[in-house]
């Protein structure tokens, strides 16, 4: 259940695998992923310790919210959950620069984009593996021929 590993969440316990196993599966999202996400950000906002698992969670639910498939955003939550959006901003750009982990600092351009309402570009920079941005690159750049 989300509650119970927000809660442990919220205890300073790592409840990261659960969450995303109760929030998100194989692109599908419900109400349920879009209410934990305010208590996600009030939960990160009161430390210091957040990680790839904070800011891909909560992009994940946001970018598969728009998928055709998954429930609209019910109108009782659009105003808390678009307040948790621009609060992960926030907190995003106080991370930033204090981040040098490749996935954390990745996860956190992810989740800009999507606090900024682009979709398209926090889906693509949220979803890429390290061998995947490397085959994009190469693809669309020539990355390996003109870049050192």
């Amino acid at each position: 259940m989300p509650s119970d590993a927000l809660s442990r969440l919220e205890r300073g316990e790592d409840a990261w695998q659960d969450l995303w196993n109760d929030l998100h599966h194989q692109g599908d999202v419900d109400e349920a992923s879009y209410a934990a996400v305010p208590h996600l950000v009030r939960i990160a906002a009161e430390t210091d310790r957040r990680d790839w698992n904070f800011y891909g969670l909560v992009s994940t639910i946001e970018v598969e919210r728009h998928r055709t498939s998954n429930p609209p955003l019910p109108g009782w939550l659009i105003d808390d959950y678009q307040a948790a959006l621009q609060q992960m901003q926030a907190l995003a750009l106080i991370d930033l620069p204090l981040r040098d982990d490749d996935l954390t600092v990745q996860a956190i351009l992810g989740a800009l984009a999507l606090c900024k309402g682009q979709i398209k570009l926090g889906a693509l920079v949220s979803s890429l593996d390290s061998s995947e941005l490397d085959e994009l690159v190469e693809e669309k750049l020539a990355w390996d021929e003109l870049y050192k």
